[in-house]
Order: C-alpha cells, then sequence, then structure tokens
C-alpha cells in the first residue's frame, strides 16, 4: 500500500524542505514542486514532494488521519 501524506513546509534549503508532516518534522526534495513555498502544503511520498496542495484539503485529510488514529487506538 503507498500513502502520501500532506505536510506543510516549514523551511527551504536547495531542493529540499522542512516539513511539518502531522507534528513530526521531516525533511522532504522538492525537486517535483518547485513552484512550493515556506508555509504551503505538499503531498510526500517516500520522502518525495510530489504535489502542492491546497491548504483547507491538507488540513481535512490529516484531521481524517488523526481521526482513523483515535479509531484504531480505542478498539
Amino acid at each position: 500500500m503507498c500513502l502520501a501524506v500532506p505536510a506543510k513546509i516549514l523551511s527551504i534549503d536547495g531542493t529540499v524542505a522542512t516539513c511539518d508532516m502531522a507534528g513530526n518534522t521531516t525533511n522532504a526534495d522538492i525537486s517535483m514542486t518547485p513552484e512550493a513555498g515556506v508555509g504551503d502544503y505538499v503531498i510526500i511520498h517516500a520522502g518525495l514532494a510530489i504535489q502542492k496542495y491546497d491548504e483547507q484539503e491538507a488540513l481535512e485529510t490529516l484531521a481524517l488521519f488523526k481521526e482513523l488514529g483515535d479509531t484504531t487506538e480505542s478498539q
């Protein structure tokens, strides 16, 4: 199963962005999303930002992931 996760870009150094992914900080290669800047949301898969993502959609997706996690933990 492949899963891409929304993340917010915190800083950029060359083609590497430091991102907030649901409260965890991770680095991602942003070579495929040169239009993305600090404060933007991107979709990250396997350490590569593959698409710039609408902030509202990103927040809704992250909320769904959290809900799924909460549901799984309560079972």
